[in-house]
């Protein structure tokens, strides 16, 4: 069991459990300033991620809060900050996808419909907006293209996909964009 605990860089448990006992060959880490290092580091790059997908700031909270109890369970090691974010990222979307699918298999009935609606602060809102309303595949490449400034090619590292797929979505996406917001404006061509 001990051999097991000590593969590799310990997990959460192992290292508490180490600091504990005060076993000098674990590394010395408090695990909760790991999590602080990566939220500072991190958490508003997961937090817009959660809600591009979510729609809802409590929702992408939520995310954010299991994505790094996640990094804590797992404690995994990584090779470079940009791959611990990718790791961070590719959590928080899968989480944030778990909750769409719940959400599709368990309709909620809005508390109060007539809640006022956020006014709009021009252009940009307007793109967003068109962004939103994308279908999920689509704006989640857009937000980590255009948002997040990755490249195609991190992208389908995060989402698990070929860069051809990514490259194809990120085509039809501008092409529905193109067409929601030549309907808003009415542009002749």
């Amino acid at each position: 069991m001990q051999a097991i605990l000590h593969r590799g860089r310990p997990g959460l448990l192992a290292r508490l459990r180490a600091l504990l006992l005060g076993e000098p060959d674990v590394e010395a880490t408090d695990p909760l300033a790991d999590a602080e290092l990566v939220m500072r580091r991190h958490g508003s790059a997961i937090l817009r991620l959660a809600y591009s997908y979510l729609h809802e700031m409590g929702e992408a909270e939520d995310v954010l809060q299991d994505t790094l109890l996640r990094y804590l369970q797992k404690a995994p090691s990584f090779a470079s900050a940009t791959h611990e974010k990718a790791w961070l990222l590719r959590v928080a979307a899968n989480l944030s996808k778990n909750r769409l699918s719940y959400r599709q298999r368990h309709p909620q009935q809005e508390l109060d419909e007539n809640l006022p609606i956020p006014e709009s602060n021009g252009e940009e809102s307007l793109v967003w907006e068109c962004v939103h309303a994308l279908p999920v595949a689509y704006r989640e490449v857009v937000h980590l293209y255009y948002y997040e400034e990755y490249t195609t090619r991190e992208i389908a590292g995060i989402l698990g996909r070929r860069e051809a797929t990514v490259r194809s979505q990120l085509f039809r996406a501008r092409e529905k964009l193109r067409q929601m917001l030549k309907e808003e404006y009415d542009f002749e061509e």
